[in-house]
């Protein structure tokens, strides 16, 4: 991974953890960035898109650590969380749940939470639960409903191998990708 401008240049780097987390074949590991006092009853929670990974929220945790305890986790089948033995697995309620069990190894009475995409999606899940911990959501890129248009361009690229040589080769083949 290269070194990134974060904007916050005495922001500590996050520290990696995982919490293991039930699925319907046994368990799995999903795991998580922590930036700023792990101590700090003020939690913000970061979840990422479909294809994403909580290191995407890196300028913004940076900014907000020193009032939050900043978590961002990498959802099952991303960034450094384990994959799951059942494909069929990877459904927004899993998501949810793995997300209860993170909110109770952090200890997190009250949190505030950001999700783009997917990310949002599981936090309107997690908002919607009886005895939430939700007191704050922003939504970023998602809305109550998907156009069918939108799904089936996601389709057309999700789960493609996609390799190139340079970082720049990969930013030009993945720009018509999020050009629409």
């Amino acid at each position: 991974m290269t070194d990134i401008d974060l904007g916050a240049p005495n922001a500590a780097p996050p520290q990696l953890r995982d919490v293991q987390c039930l699925d319907t074949r046994g368990l799995h590991r999903m795991a998580y960035w922590e930036w700023g006092d792990p101590a700090n009853p003020r939690v913000l929670v970061c979840a990422h898109g479909l294809t994403r990974q909580g290191r995407d929220f890196d300028t913004l945790a940076a900014a907000m650590a020193a009032d939050y305890r900043v978590v961002c986790p990498d959802v099952v089948g991303r960034g450094r969380s384990d994959w799951l033995s059942d494909p069929m697995g990877y459904q927004l309620p899993a998501y949810v749940a793995d997300m209860v069990t993170l909110l109770a190894r952090l200890d997190a009475s009250s949190v505030h939470w950001v999700g783009t995409s997917m990310g949002g999606l599981i936090g309107l899940g997690l908002a919607g639960l009886p005895g939430s911990p939700v007191s704050r959501l922003v939504l970023n890129d998602v809305g109550p409903t998907i156009e069918p248009a939108s799904l089936l361009r996601i389709a057309s690229y999700l789960g493609q191998p996609m390799h190139w040589a340079t970082e720049d080769e990969a930013a030009d083949g993945r720009a018509p990708l999020h050009k629409p």
